[in-house]
């Protein structure tokens, strides 16, 4: 799947029409998904433009962002000198608005978090080569070294740290999305999901929390908890619709997205309460996720750090209606998820 890039100085950022997303057979042969390969080029030099093609799901906005040469020092020889950053996106089939889908000219992958792993690019003074697979292959591309750093809502866990290092950028906070005319809610409190069926991601953190409450409630005697699995969004809203199942667990900022989507029409949800992804005791962080070891998370994190001084994060943030999800600062390996949320 890799796609080799011309040298550092011809891109910056974002392409608006001229972005190309071709596919590859790098990470298709693990699992057979056909992983998309989108190459950046032309905006101006020193900027990055965030939100293009978005659909009506960001406001365009360009940003002044150059190279840092104390930060990008910091880098590994061989990604400095191969001057590209493999940014992944784990938001195959159907994509994950707002944070990654593909645009409105039905080709170019767009989304709050590919357009952040371009301004941390740009600051890195690396060309930015964003490559979209499933969520399965994110991690296995991440394995395998054809992708190096995955910006993709990614949860910091203490069990990813067994193999990968975080660079934290943004709150994480999971929400269950209801039909509108439900009269559930959620407190905080996982007993009031006894007797109740819920979808979940494959694979995610909400499925850890999800399925922790699962065992609770088993061991309580309590009715159980269903949870049911689906391959793609459209398959799992119209099993909310038809009432198959009774509610979501996903990423905030997904299931809010696709309920001021929905509001005016006939298959109208809304948000039913909202937990840390992190569980009950810690608030959850999204990070840049690298292979453990591969001396990215610190110069991550540092050129993170640069955006939110200097006013470009805020931007990002407040382009893609996510302002509520900043974070103060960068951390490397903050706490994240425990081993068990018991």
């Amino acid at each position: 799947m890799p796609t080799q890039l011309s040298r550092r100085s011809l891109l910056r950022g974002i392409t608006a029409t001229t972005a190309a997303v071709t596919l590859a057979a790098g990470l298709s042969a693990c699992g057979g998904d056909s992983d998309a390969a989108t190459r950046t080029a032309s905006d101006t030099a020193g900027t990055v433009t965030v939100g293009r093609l978005s659909n009506g799901a960001a406001t365009e906005t360009t940003l002044k962002v150059s190279e840092v040469k104390s930060i990008s020092d910091r880098l590994p020889a061989a990604v400095k000198k191969r001057g590209t950053l493999v940014i992944g996106s784990g938001t195959l089939p159907s994509g994950s608005p707002p944070l990654g889908f593909i645009g409105d000219d039905q080709k170019t992958l767009t989304g709050s978090e590919p357009d952040f792993g371009r301004l941390v690019a740009a600051v890195l003074g690396l060309e930015p080569e964003v490559r979209q697979s499933t969520w399965e292959n994110l991690f296995i591309g991440l394995d395998s070294g054809k992708v190096d750093v995955a910006f993709s809502n990614v949860t910091d866990t203490e069990e990813r740290k067994k193999k990968y290092e975080f660079a934290s950028y943004r709150k994480d906070d999971l929400a269950f999305e209801v039909r509108k005319d439900s009269d559930w809610n959620f407190d905080g409190d996982y007993r009031k999901l006894a007797g109740k069926t819920v979808s979940v991601g494959n694979g995610t953190n909400q499925e850890k929390i999800l399925l922790e409450w699962k065992a609770k409630l088993a061991k309580e005697g309590a009715k159980p908890l269903t949870v049911k699995y689906f391959q793609e969004n459209n398959s799992l809203y119209l099993a909310l619709n038809s009432g198959k199942i009774d509610a979501y667990f996903g990423p905030s900022p997904n299931l809010s997205y696709h309920a001021a989507k929905t509001a005016n029409t006939p298959q109208a949800t809304r948000i039913a309460g909202q937990f840390s992804g992190a569980g009950e005791t810690l608030q959850g962080l999204i990070a840049a996720t690298a292979k453990k070891d591969s001396g990215l998370a610190e110069p991550l994190a540092a050129a993170i750090n640069h955006l939110i001084e200097n006013g470009q994060y805020a931007k990002w943030l407040k382009a893609w209606n996510l302002s509520n999800e900043a974070v103060e600062k960068s951390e490397v390996n903050p706490p994240g998820l425990p081993l068990t949320n018991s």
